[in-house]
């Protein structure tokens, strides 16, 4: 019953926002047809490629975050509430990023399974490094909660068990088809597990283990996977876009120090700060993907957790020595 309670509210809150406009509108039908496959929603790119890899043709898989946006700042649409408001399992992290997913699941409650990423694995505080230019209100003081870093799966070891998480819950709710489920959730993660030896390879090469983000900083589980010393001007979910000097002129110098030759930034980064880190400081600039989300370009291309990842270790490769 609250499930098409919530699908009748959806669609006359989208249908008050077109005559709101001016315009008219009536309510669209909803289905009364049983659906044939399993629904699942994903908030964001990664556990949305976990799901689709798992999931393979026995469910559909659905990414709620548009290609391209920023989820830091997303709001949830009507037609969003009617995605969810359908779900058989809706994946999401579990942070503050996507603290509105409470609120709506407030009201659906009891009629969608959900799953936090967050909970599948071992939680870190969100990195707030030397030099970084923090939020005001992350500043921490007495008593305060700590805050911790959502953006668990940029270690693949992490990934890796999300993936085998997901693969379980399926096969919980589809116990028909529970071996194939976890059969392809054991075939992504061993794939994902392979790129990590790559990565530890890599970095058992690497005399200087230190990197400067001119950028947010979405990557600590990444950085202590494999022992990473990094410095950057925001952390990972920061909202702010200038540095104050003290920040640029301590990464300038740490840049200087090392002996960098590469400061990193982000996807959907302007790179503004990471250009003018790297200009004073005789270096060069790269992107590397935290896998976030993609632009709607990847998506067409077919983008995956794997592919973006193992493009950042080639750019590490060309950069790092």
């Amino acid at each position: 019953m609250k499930k098409h309670l919530i699908r009748l509210l959806a669609v006359l809150s989208a249908a008050a926002l077109l005559s709101g406009c001016g315009g008219t509108a009536s309510a669209p039908a909803v289905s009364a047809e049983p659906k044939e496959k399993l629904q699942v929603t994903a908030t964001v790119f990664p556990a949305y490629d976990f799901a689709r890899v798992v999931c393979g043709d026995l469910a559909e898989v659905t990414l709620l975050l548009p290609p391209g946006a920023e989820s830091h700042s997303y709001e949830p649409t009507p037609q969003d509430i009617l995605t969810v408001g359908d779900s058989d399992l809706f994946l999401y992290l579990g942070g503050e990023s996507d603290a509105w997913v409470e609120t709506l699941l407030d009201s659906i409650d009891g009629g969608v399974q959900k799953m936090k990423m967050m909970d599948c694995v071992e939680l870190k505080e969100e990195a707030e490094t030397e030099g970084m230019t923090a939020e005001e209100e992350h500043e921490h003081g007495a008593g305060e909660v700590l805050e911790y870093d959502e953006h668990v799966w940029t270690s693949p070891v992490n990934a890796a068990a999300i993936t085998t998480a997901i693969g379980e819950r399926m096969a919980e709710l589809d116990p028909d088809h529970a071996e194939a489920y976890q059969a392809n959730a054991a075939d992504y993660a061993g794939k994902i597990l392979e790129l990590d030896e790559k990565f530890n390879d890599f970095f058992e090469t690497v005399t200087n283990k230190t990197m400067v983000f001119g950028d947010r900083f979405p990557l600590r589980y990444f950085a202590d996977e494999y022992g990473l010393d990094c410095y950057a001007a925001f952390p990972g979910c920061s909202t702010q876009t200038e540095p104050s000097a003290a920040t640029i002129a301590f990464l300038t110098q740490k840049v200087k120090e090392e002996g960098l030759g590469t400061v990193y930034y982000i996807e959907f980064s302007n790179h503004l700060v990471a250009d003018s880190i790297a200009e004073s400081a005789g270096a060069q600039t790269a992107l590397f993907h935290s896998c976030h989300n993609v632009s709607k370009a990847d998506m067409d291309a077919g983008a995956t957790y794997l592919t973006l990842m193992e493009g950042n270790l080639e750019t590490l490769k060309a950069t790092m020595k």
